[in-house]
């Protein structure tokens, strides 16, 4: 009895052996080639705006700078609907804001040790770069 439990899986497989080593070959030739680790899944490219953030008489570029990227949607009827986007610069001063929105946009940039900036964009074209440069505060006497 045990000796059947044992033989006639054994006699399935071997039998099917040979079909199954088809079906998985043509499984292999009909899957699409691997993507990179960290490419986009779909043909349509991210979206995104960069905004470089530099500072000073030496244009030194500003890490740990607060960026907030605000809209206002007007409606004449409705209530006007607000979207406020918060990213930081990284260590050369770039930051990338993923899906941004087009149209007027205001850019606020807060950083320890620097004046705060804002300033109304019309962001039409997301392959530009916005540059912004903060200046030193005024010194207290």
């Amino acid at each position: 009895m045990r000796l059947r439990q044992f033989v006639l899986p054994i006699f399935l497989l071997a039998v099917n052996l040979p079909t199954a080593a088809v079906v998985f070959a043509q499984q292999d030739a009909a899957a699409p080639p691997a993507v990179p680790h960290g490419a986009p899944q779909n043909d349509t490219a991210i979206k995104r705006l960069a905004i470089e953030v530099t500072g000073g008489d030496a244009n030194r570029p500003v890490e740990n700078a607060s960026i907030y990227l605000k809209t206002l949607e007007q409606h004449t009827i409705l209530k006007d609907k607000k979207s406020e986007i918060n990213v930081k610069t990284n260590r050369n001063g770039i930051a990338h804001i993923p899906e941004p929105p087009t149209g007027r946009v205001l850019i606020q940039v807060v950083a320890d040790g620097w004046k705060t900036y804002g300033k109304w964009y019309d962001i039409a074209d997301l392959k530009d770069t916005v540059k912004i440069h903060l200046e030193r505060p005024p010194k207290w006497y």
